[in-house]
């Protein structure tokens, strides 16, 4: 609980201006100093349409020559989707998204394609309310297999930052780390209950930390990323330091995107586009424009881009579409957006625990 004097000193930071009839802050001045960043210009595919499975598709034919590139001498591809609730389909990856980027391997590739997740609830379960398990049969060339990445087990550790700034082991799927496995992010446009939105970032890092298999005691190693607003942020940059070696395409889809209180209980936007890229960052980045969220607000992001993990400055991302301002939605954020935002500035009291 904030003090009043907590409570004061938190709105002389910040202005305040009206989004959907909600209160939306507007953040203190922050100074991003970039460790080493990349100097690279990346490309960022944009496509709308009234079809998901057709602008997911045409998105990955827009980066077409990077991910040829990637694909060479991999054994076969993972798709990693989002799934977040096993029974609300807004909140997850549709099965027709997944359809496009199988529209798009198909043909483009000859081995076989995992769709991997280590979902918070039970994998499988959403792989069947999803209705993932009819893949494999439309695309029988492909090969498509489903993967809990719960059940594989098989991980690697990485230490993050407890609650109490302690270091704590963290087993991330080492699936996710194979260099034989080309990886595509099937990521969601929404908003977020501690990070203020998840994208591809978001998708890959805390699909990554496993929990219990069936049947055994229960543990979550994804818990410990909600230590409190800080740590998440920085805990979910170590963890894209880690990953991003293995990373190769990333999906956006934003044909109904999620605002509101999500990531699992937010309200439908017709946003109708889907963004692609090798660069998950500079992705995200086009993502949060057009999500219409103040780039600054996003800290896992900023800290990717501070240490070269990826492009962040849209100055320096090359846009394959249309002009972001004309496909631009105002998505309205969580309520609890003036918490989540108490990353930021300097800290004069612990955080809360969010998410």
């Amino acid at each position: 609980m904030m003090t009043r004097r907590g409570l004061m000193a938190l709105a002389g930071g910040f202005a305040a201006t009206g989004l959907h009839g909600q209160e939306r802050l507007i953040d203190p001045e922050m100074k991003y100093e970039p460790v080493a960043p990349t100097t690279q210009r990346s490309v960022v595919a944009v496509r709308q349409g009234e079809e998901r499975r057709k602008i997911v598709r045409e998105a990955l034919e827009g980066i077409d020559k990077r991910v040829r590139g990637g694909l060479k001498g991999k054994e076969y591809v993972i798709i990693k989707p989002n799934i977040v609730s096993t029974k609300n389909q807004l909140a997850s990856t549709h099965a027709d998204a997944l359809r496009g980027i199988l529209d798009y391997l198909d043909g483009r590739f000859k081995g076989a394609v995992l769709i991997a997740e280590s979902s918070a609830g039970t994998t499988r379960e959403g792989f069947e309310t999803f209705l993932y398990n009819r893949l494999a049969g439309e695309y029988k060339k492909l090969k498509v297999k489903l993967v809990d990445l719960n059940e594989e087990g098989e991980y690697k550790l990485i230490d993050l930052l407890s609650p109490d700034l302690h270091v704590q082991p963290v087993r991330l799927a080492a699936r996710l780390m194979d260099p034989g496995g080309y990886q595509i992010c099937a990521a969601i446009m929404k908003t977020h209950n501690t990070v203020i939105t998840t994208q591809s970032v978001k998708n890959m890092t805390l699909g990554a930390p496993l929990h219990n298999k069936p049947g055994e005691a229960r543990w979550s190693d994804k818990r410990k990323y909600h230590g409190g607003v800080r740590q998440t942020h920085y805990n979910m940059f170590l963890t894209a330091m880690k990953l991003r070696p293995y990373w190769g395409a990333t999906v956006i889809d934003g044909f109904e995107g999620m605002e509101g209180n999500g990531p699992g209980g937010g309200t439908a936007v017709p946003s109708r586009v889907a963004v692609a890229s090798t660069d998950y960052i500079a992705a995200d980045r086009v993502g949060v424009e057009l999500m219409g969220i103040n780039p600054k607000w996003i800290g896992y992001l900023n800290y990717c881009h501070q240490n070269g993990v990826g492009q962040y400055d849209l100055d320096k991302i090359d846009v394959d579409g249309p002009q972001l301002a004309t496909v631009q939605r105002k998505y309205k954020m969580h309520d609890d957006i003036q918490r989540e935002l108490q990353w930021m500035g300097p800290l004069e009291s612990v955080p809360p625990k969010l998410g």
